[in-house]
């Protein structure tokens, strides 16, 4: 299937960039940003017809929305792991009474989410799950454990958690998907990660008797591992191409200072300047081609995206400090008590992009999915199995 844009979708675009210009520096804070959004309809657009509280767009139109929100400099979202991750998991899995319970909110940008999946010992590990979660007689879960790497836990106002169900059961059997609320002073502790860049975007967060209900659960008692499964699918979706935008301004402010530093003259800085341009290109294409193969294709599509960008990006971190020079060791402003840990927007890129290869499943994890599931390799040894 050729991927393109029609006129509708081009008039659908010149609404989206409207809008996004009227009101962009209106946010006061994220979290009210996302009522904007809200209110304006333009959250959940991927979400199929069901008078959830969203306007429903057409792949192309997702899309769109997403470049002109890159181009646009709007504030980073809050809400998008509710409208990216678990909306979609609930049309799939969930229930009539989830989905008339959970969509709206997310829709209407009041209620935030958080992924409750990595855990210290696991990391990529999705497998390896330890949290554990037990049925109690008064139509709960008592949910005992640890997760950690937890994005914005310290904001949201659910989670969506796995945890294992089933006593003494091992890797993916045992597991259940449950949909927990982060209010339960004494029960769950968020403590921020201070990460090399001085902000703290991740969590570690402790449940200690933390309560989940029985109705809450998606896909049945000890079926998590397939939610879990099916949720990292739309992890990278059309996301990816909006992502591909910043990537875009990046190496766009990495050129002019090549340029404005004289490391443009040098012969290898240039040729490492147009790989990354060209490369840049193959990851939209290729976004492109999957997109247009009926969502995310098959089941290495996900996988080799996440190749892809995660070492682009981590390259164009090296090649931004390498074009500055000595000053790029150099902080923007100098040291006080105030402001003791100062980065300029390359010094941020090159340290967070060390994390890219990492975060999301390790590229290491990200091969072995591709040489089992699509290569029809030979599995790994028990004792050094990972994530798939």
């Amino acid at each position: 299937m050729d991927f393109g844009f029609s006129g509708e979708d081009e008039v659908f675009r010149a609404e989206a960039r409207e809008w996004l210009a009227a009101h962009a520096g209106d946010a006061e804070d994220r979290r009210t940003w996302e009522r904007t959004l809200g209110k304006a309809g333009w959250i959940g657009l991927g979400w199929a017809a069901g008078g959830y509280g969203n306007r429903t767009a057409g792949l192309t139109q997702q899309v769109v929305w997403a470049e002109e929100y890159a181009r646009s400099g709007a504030p980073p979202r809050s809400g998008h792991i509710g409208e990216n991750l678990l909306g979609p998991t609930l049309l799939a899995h969930g229930t009539e009474e989830q989905r008339s319970r959970f969509l709206p909110p997310i829709a209407a940008g009041e209620e935030l989410w958080c992924q409750g999946y990595s855990e210290p010992g696991a990391g990529s590990d999705l497998a390896g799950v330890r949290t554990k979660a037990e049925r109690c007689s008064d139509g709960t879960y008592r949910i005992t454990g640890q997760k950690i790497w937890t994005s914005l836990a310290h904001e949201a106002d659910w989670c969506f958690v796995l945890a294992r169900t089933e006593p003494g059961s091992r890797r993916h059997h045992g597991l259940t998907f449950l949909l927990v609320p982060m209010e339960q002073p004494g029960r769950i502790e968020v403590r921020p990660i201070r990460q090399l860049t001085g902000t703290s975007d991740f969590n570690e967060v402790f449940f200690d008797g933390a309560r989940a209900r029985v109705e809450h659960v998606v896909g049945g008692e000890g079926g998590g591992w397939g939610v879990a499964m099916s949720l990292l699918g739309f992890e990278r979706g059309v996301s990816t191409l909006a992502q591909q935008i910043g990537f875009a301004k990046e190496l766009g402010r990495v050129v002019q200072a090549a340029v404005e530093s004289g490391a443009v003259r040098d012969a290898v800085v240039r040729e490492r300047l147009v790989r990354l341009w060209a490369e840049l290109r193959v990851m939209r294409w290729n976004a492109l081609r999957t997109l247009g193969s009926s969502g995310t294709g098959h089941a290495g599509a996900p996988s080799v995206a996440k190749l892809l960008w995660g070492g682009w990006h981590q390259r164009l971190g090296e090649l931004a400090m390498l074009v500055r020079g000595a000053g790029g060791a150099v902080g923007p402003a100098e040291w006080s008590a105030s402001a003791s840990y100062e980065l300029d927007a390359f010094q941020h890129l090159f340290l967070f992009s060390r994390a890219d290869t990492i975060y999301g499943g390790s590229d290491q994890i990200q091969r072995t999915i591709i040489a089992e599931r699509v290569l029809g390799l030979p599995r790994e040894p028990k004792g050094r199995q990972g994530a798939a």
